[in-house]
């Protein structure tokens, strides 16, 4: 089983606006579908409800770990932890990394995230396939709201 997941997508907007799309909670959590309450700060935890239909009693949690502007932005979290009834914490979070670079167009966004090799062997299969489908989905959602 790979133990990265890895999404690149050319979009028609600069740098700066791909960045505050990223790294401003609100703005994350409108195209992420997310409810984030505070602001995003390295080091710190962020929190939030899950607003994809069938998901809204999930609560994400990430904790930011870089934010060198504008070229990486960094979270930790536990991927496709949407069941109430279990304490993930014990977990070894993956690491999921947004890139940006300039391009002629726009920008250039990588989104990697490593670490499932450290999940438990009996969530891990569906925990990648569920974020492999994800991230596909998150870079199209981040690509409407930026060019928009």
């Amino acid at each position: 089983m790979p133990n990265s997941i890895e999404k690149s997508i050319d979009l028609k907007a600069p740098v700066e606006r791909v960045w505050r799309a990223l790294t401003d909670h609100r703005e994350f959590g409108e195209w992420f579908r997310v409810a984030i309450a505070t602001p995003f700060e390295e080091g710190r935890p962020a929190r939030g409800y899950i607003l994809h239909p069938g998901y809204e009693h999930v609560m994400m949690s990430v904790l930011i770990k870089e934010m060198q502007e504008p070229t990486l932005f960094s979270f930790t979290w536990h991927p496709y932890a949407i069941d109430p009834h279990v304490d993930y914490s014990t977990e070894i979070p993956t690491l999921v990394e947004f890139r940006l670079q300039p391009i002629p167009s726009g920008t250039k966004l990588t989104v990697t995230e490593t670490g499932f090799d450290a999940i438990p062997a009996h969530r891990m299969p569906e925990a990648f396939r569920m974020n492999e489908g994800g991230w596909a989905i998150q870079v199209e959602n981040i690509k409407k709201h930026v060019e928009s």
